[in-house]
C-alpha cells in the first residue's frame, strides 16, 4: 500500500507527517529552507518523520532538564510566585526564552 500525502509518498501508513509539536515543525522548516539536500534525502528514505519526532522529544527533554536548574540559579521559587506574581512571570518568560535559544542552536539549527 502506498499513500500520497501533500506531495510525499509513504509506503507505510504510520509514516504520515502529522506533526503538531513546535520543535519538530521548526526543524522541518529549517531543513526545507537551509538544508534541502538533507531534507530530500530524509524524505526519500522515509526517515524525516522519525527524525522530527526525535528532535522534538530531545528538545522537550532539554527544556525539562534545563528550566528547573535555571529557576534555582535565578531564585525563581513558589515563594516568589506568591509574593510577586508579575516578577515571577517575567523571570519565567526570560528563562524559557534562554532555554529555547539553547535548544534552537543545539538541536534545531545544526
Amino acid at each position: 500500500m502506498v499513500l500520497f500525502f501533500i506531495g510525499y509518498i509513504f509506503s507505510q501508513p504510520h509514516c504520515l507527517p502529522i506533526l503538531s509539536e513546535m520543535y519538530g515543525r521548526m526543524r522541518q522548516r529549517y531543513l526545507k529552507e537551509h538544508r534541502p539536500s538533507l531534507y530530500s534525502s530524509l524524505i526519500l528514505s522515509e526517515k524525516l518523520y522519525p527524525h522530527l519526532l526525535e528532535i522534538d522529544r530531545a528538545a522537550h527533554e532539554r527544556m525539562d532538564a534545563m528550566l528547573p536548574r535555571m529557576m534555582g540559579a535565578a531564585g525563581v521559587t513558589e515563594e516568589l510566585k506568591a509574593r510577586d506574581p508579575m516578577r515571577w512571570v517575567g523571570l519565567m518568560n526570560t528563562l524559557k526564552v534562554q532555554v529555547e535559544e539553547t535548544i534552537f542552536q543545539e538541536l534545531i539549527f545544526q
